[in-house]
């Protein structure tokens, strides 16, 4: 699918073509809000998703679809945004389900209906990839994949306390809170 020019998208495409921004200030003020050990190890969870995503493209080297006529200059196996939005999109759904509500989160509400609207939202900015015209299907499955296992294996660490990350991301919360 060739992509018409940013300038005659709808809006709605325009905004999912933006998200990262809009997804890492997000994260970022969660972060700062809720001062969490928890939610920071989320946020680098995200982060670690995101960049072994690109260390992957390098190494399968899988050219993106023709877009305008121009290519960029990264590779498209897997998508690094499918990989980095599927993290959220698993990750938030179990955390709420399997860990304790942070004090700042007291709000059952939010943590109700929070994967109500992180997956929908995670998935139009995967297919947008494809209609954007910046991936193919197999590259956002690619990622989808790819972001499903990290967010799974991310958490069992987080649950298991493997390598202490739980122990000190507590320790760093308690001092932040002094």
């Amino acid at each position: 699918m060739v992509s018409p020019r940013k300038n005659q998208l709808p809006l709605w495409l325009k905004f999912l073509d933006e998200t990262n921004k809009v997804v890492t200030s997000l994260t970022a003020a969660v972060i700062l809000y809720t001062r969490s050990g928890g939610v920071a190890y989320f946020g680098a969870g995200a982060l670690c998703c995101a960049l072994s995503a690109k260390l992957t493209k390098g190494v399968i080297r899988q050219d993106r679809p023709v877009l305008n006529s121009k290519r960029k200059l990264t590779y498209g196996m897997p998508s690094t945004h499918a990989s980095a939005c599927t993290f959220y999109a698993v990750y938030v759904p179990l955390a709420c389900y399997y860990l304790p509500r942070h004090p700042t989160l007291d709000n059952g509400a939010l943590v109700t209906f929070a994967p109500f609207i992180i997956v929908p939202w995670a998935s139009m900015i995967v297919m947008s990839r494809v209609w954007l015209g910046h991936h193919t299907w197999p590259q956002v499955w690619g990622g989808a994949v790819f972001g499903t296992v990290f967010a799974v294996a991310w958490l069992k660490v987080w649950l298991a306390d493997l390598c202490g990350v739980k122990t000190l991301a507590c320790a760093l919360e308690d001092m932040v809170r002094l």
